[in-house]
């Protein structure tokens, strides 16, 4: 089941993320699996903002946290914990979010990520999104500069990209 997040949720989600990041282990991306999770006031943001959706079985076990950036909803992070992984919760967390985006006010929605691991570009491709070159004129400031932050930040500029998909 999707549903909004709910402020008990909060406490709950960087353990689920932190599991989500195991996945990465033995990858480019290897360093995420001992990475520190998203804040926790990007969470409560996200929460009153009502752009954080959680998937729960028993209990939560993934989450979709994005902010709305104008006519943009910017999906920042999907994270399923690993025994929740190949149930359809990622997917039905994204179809959450892009449901959502025109209510938000929302005409795009918009992501970055790794563009060789199957679980990230090839997975959101199939769900609509579309790589973006970072000097699209047709992108805002604010996505176009996302990848120039993410090297910065250590993530391998090669093998990042930005997606994006009308709502």
């Amino acid at each position: 089941m999707i549903r909004p997040a709910h402020a008990a949720d909060l406490p709950l989600l960087p353990a689920i993320e932190a599991s989500a990041a195991r996945l990465f282990a033995g990858t480019a991306m290897a360093h995420l699996v001992e990475g520190p999770t998203t804040p926790m006031d990007a969470l409560e943001r996200a929460l009153n903002g009502g752009t954080l959706w959680v998937a729960a079985e028993a209990a939560p076990c993934g989450f979709l946290l994005a902010a709305a950036e104008a006519a943009w909803l910017h999906i920042l992070e999907l994270s399923v914990a690993l025994p929740a992984q190949g149930r359809g919760n990622g997917r039905a967390l994204l179809q959450a979010a892009i449901a959502a985006a025109p209510q938000l006010g929302c005409r795009h929605l918009s992501l970055t990520t790794d563009r060789l691991l199957a679980w990230n570009a090839p997975f959101y491709a199939r769900h609509g999104f579309a790589e973006r070159a970072a000097n699209d004129p047709a992108l805002p400031d604010w996505l176009a500069a996302m990848p120039a932050r993410e090297a910065a930040s250590g993530l391998d500029p090669a093998r990042r990209c930005i997606m994006v998909r009308a709502a």
